[in-house]
């Protein structure tokens, strides 16, 4: 039995002004060849489909095409309820992927058999018992709980979570033995296990309530695939326990991490064996740091051809020559001097390049050491101007938009100093 787990999919996501329809839908058709050509019997995606509650249309063509493909490859699918997902619209659709082979769970459910089922391989045999569970909000494993302070409530809300968890793993090892074989038990979650590093794009989901679950508290499961999480890592130096991470970087600080999707197999009833699938990048995105002359030497090793339009395969019909991507850039600048015309400065040395800069900031070390130094000045030795500069030097003004904000305050500004000013002198 071969299950490929993957998770985090934030379709929609709109990513410093840019739309990743194009690289969401490149992974999905990359994901549908291996899930042939690594002969996968069933697919997991342990939450997150989508990045909001209310995604646009075209995220929810890519995801209604998706389980349309996967009926075709006679490959299970089940879809788990992240916190980004709302339950009201992956349920009213869930029956009508029933009739394609595909499990949707938005949420906790009453029904035992709705939250564990069997997986069956390739050759349409039990293969194993899945404990399908997807995001727990608090209201759905506990009840009200006034005057209860928060420690409290976190510890009511961990108690909950793991008698769930205990709950459906009791009602699938009590099913297995209906079998004959052997069967391995899976299960899933979307959460924050303890001890995980997450990234910039990742959002606390138990905020006032519940920080992280325990590895410990988890059932002995033969497999635990989870979501959330963004980075890839075993939770707990436990093998079994898995985040497979995004398969596209939701931010900049997850480049330093090659994402992939993860490829769980089982023999006689056991785990044999957890392999990553690497997952190409469909969009190329770099971080640049240092001074501005570093960052100039750094832009001329860039690659002169980026990646092609055309790896994204039946995305692009056109027959004529594929146009080269741009390379998504941030950067960062490590100055301790105020510069007024930072992003004409970078503008300039990138305006013959094939590159689109989504965030130009200053580094934290150089803010740093600039507050410190100001810290030592006092105001009778700066000018009314010089304050609101180096106040505004704090800020990140990164987009289009940002900078025609920026004038906008300062010239509101100085049409306030200019009536203080005026007022003064008569």
């Amino acid at each position: 039995m071969r299950i490929l787990h993957t998770s985090d999919w934030h379709i929609g996501q709109h990513f410093i002004s840019k739309s990743r329809a194009a690289e969401h839908q490149a992974f999905i058709s990359w994901l549908l060849e291996q899930v042939t050509t690594q002969k996968v019997d069933a697919v997991i995606v342990a939450g997150d489909v989508f990045d909001t509650g209310t995604p646009p249309s075209y995220a929810r063509k890519i995801y209604n095409s998706f389980i349309v493909e996967m009926s075709k490859l006679k490959c299970q699918l089940v879809v788990l309820g992240g916190n980004h997902d709302s339950v009201s619209m992956l349920d009213e659709s869930k029956e009508l992927f029933a009739s394609l082979g595909t499990h949707v769970i938005p949420n906790v459910q009453e029904i035992t058999d709705q939250q564990v089922f069997v997986l069956n391989d390739v050759k349409g045999e039990a293969g194993a018992i899945l404990c399908a569970i997807p995001f727990i909000r608090p209201r759905d494993v506990i009840g009200s709980q006034a005057g209860a302070s928060s420690s409290d409530k976190q510890q009511a809300l961990g108690e909950a979570i793991a008698t769930h968890y205990k709950k459906l793993y009791d009602y699938a090892d009590a099913k297995r033995a209906d079998f004959k074989q052997p069967l391995p038990i899976i299960a899933t979650g979307h959460l924050t296990a303890m001890g995980v590093t997450t990234s910039d794009s990742v959002r606390d989901i138990y905020v006032g309530s519940l920080e992280a679950f325990p590895a410990k508290a988890f059932p002995p499961a033969d497999y635990i695939a989870l979501g959330h999480i963004h980075r890839p890592q075993i939770v707990a130096k436990s093998e079994h326990i898995r985040y497979c991470g995004s398969p596209i970087p939701l931010s900049f600080d997850e480049l330093g991490t090659q994402k992939q999707v993860l490829i769980a197999e089982f023999a006689d009833g056991k785990l044999t064996s957890v392999e990553p699938l690497l997952v190409p990048r469909f969009q190329p995105m770099q971080v640049i740091r240092g001074d501005l002359e570093s960052i100039q030497k750094q832009l001329l090793l860039l690659p002169t051809e980026p990646a092609q339009a055309d790896m994204f395969g039946d995305l692009i019909a056109s027959e004529e020559k594929p146009t080269a991507l741009p390379i998504w850039l941030c950067i960062e600048v490590e100055t301790q001097d105020y510069l007024d015309d930072l992003q004409q400065r970078v503008q300039a040395m990138t305006a013959d390049m094939n590159v689109e800069i989504l965030q130009l900031r200053r580094a934290r070390t150089g803010r740093q050491a600039q507050i410190t130094q100001e810290a030592k000045e006092t105001l009778n030795e700066l000018s009314v101007e010089d304050v609101f500069e180096r106040r505004l030097a704090l800020e990140t003004f990164e987009t289009k938009s940002d900078q025609q904000r920026l004038a906008r305050i300062r010239e509101t500004f100085g049409e306030i100093v200019e009536v203080v000013k005026s007022g003064d002198a008569s």
